[in-house]
């Protein structure tokens, strides 16, 4: 069998050392020295100042959203994972749609500007597969209009634009560190921000509010996480490198091996300081793709539709005109990419897809 991905471990002697400290310490939870270490080392892999552990992506975007104190609409994007979405609407804003870039697949800066109103407070966007959104245009934006701006990170670990982490631009940036993702903790997230503000408003928020034993800072929830996913994180953190550069190698030889495909694939902004996370093809339509799909599982490869359906079909949210978000979703395949994948096996899905493109 073949999944779509397959989680990166470490060497378990490593993992078990650090367990092993854990056992002797006994100290489990609650900010931890093996979460604080591996923030440091975090923040200094990334070369950023501002980084906050949480429990996982999800917990990092409510916290980004109430951090922010945002009320009303949030101009977001169609066309990402489903958390994007829900924890828009979890923290009662609305979710406004815009369509996206027909070649990066990003959300298209060009048509936020005629979807703000008096009731919109910030731009939530998604890197998505970790491609830089135009993030200029968007800031130009959100100055102009006095709007907040998060990016939802979760795909972008180790993205560089401009000479810096992508997670340094907007006001907050959030990112997951789950198991599919190439730098994980088996479940957590983070946020990160350049304001020392925020990220002191974000430690409370992360803790019930604590401020101290026994007084409290405002309301907060348990975005915590544990010393056991810390560990599994520094255990990961070493080999960062490495599992970026065997992607890169892997993807190039999927480029060589479907030149033939009549696929296109989403346009990267800049190729060098990519780091390789997913695979996607867009097939010339839906059927093709399904086709394609069906004779993949028909020999235990399994990809995924990453992301499908577009958002804004969901059943709890206002629906949008987003004509090529709905097309890209309906069309985009994600193919199997991780560090364990042998060329030899993507060679086999390689013939699987050429055999398949006749069908229309």
């Amino acid at each position: 069998m073949i999944p779509v991905t397959k989680p990166f471990l470490p060497p378990q002697e490593e993992y078990n050392q650090l367990l092993a400290s854990i056992w002797q310490r006994n100290w489990l939870t609650n900010n931890g020295p093996l979460v604080n270490e591996l923030e440091l080392r975090l923040k200094e892999y990334l070369n950023i100042d501002h980084l906050l552990f949480l429990t996982n992506g999800t917990i990092a975007l409510q916290i980004a959203i109430k951090a922010l104190e945002l009320k009303g609409d949030i101009i977001t994007t169609p066309f990402s994972y489903v958390a994007t979405t829900s924890s828009i609407v979890w923290e009662g804003c609305n979710p406004v749609f815009v369509d996206i870039d027909s070649e990066t697949l990003n959300i298209d800066p060009n048509k936020i500007e005629q979807a703000i109103t008096p009731d919109t407070s910030a731009i939530l966007a998604t890197h998505v597969y970790g491609n830089p959104c135009d993030v200029e245009a968007i800031e130009a934006v959100a100055q102009k209009h006095s709007l907040k701006v998060i990016y939802d990170a979760a795909h972008a670990f180790g993205v560089t634009y401009k000479g810096k982490s992508l997670f340094l631009y907007g006001d907050i940036s959030t990112t997951s560190f789950h198991a599919t993702k190439l730098f994980h903790t088996v479940e957590g997230g983070a946020v990160i921000t350049k304001s020392p503000d925020l990220l002191k408003k974000m430690v409370f928020l992360r803790n019930f509010g604590h401020d101290g034993q026994e007084t409290f800072n405002g309301v907060g929830i348990n975005g915590k996480n544990s010393e056991l996913h810390a560990a599994m994180g520094l255990c990961n953190i070493k080999y960062v490198n490495e599992i970026i550069n065997r992607r890169r190698e892997l993807t190039e030889h999927y480029h060589k091996r479907l030149t033939p495909l009549q696929v296109k694939r989403p346009k990267l902004v800049d190729p060098e300081n990519y780091n390789y996370g997913y695979y996607p093809i867009l097939f010339e339509s839906e059927k093709q793709l399904l086709k394609a799909k069906e004779v993949l599982e028909k020999h235990y490869v399994y990809p995924r539709r990453y992301f499908y359906p577009a958002l804004s079909n969901l059943g709890y949210v206002t629906a949008a005109d987003v004509p090529v978000s709905l097309s890209a979703a309906s069309r985009i395949l994600c193919l199997p990419l991780y560090y364990q994948l042998s060329k030899e096996e993507l060679d086999f899905v390689g013939r699987i897809l050429l055999r398949t493109q006749n069908y229309s």
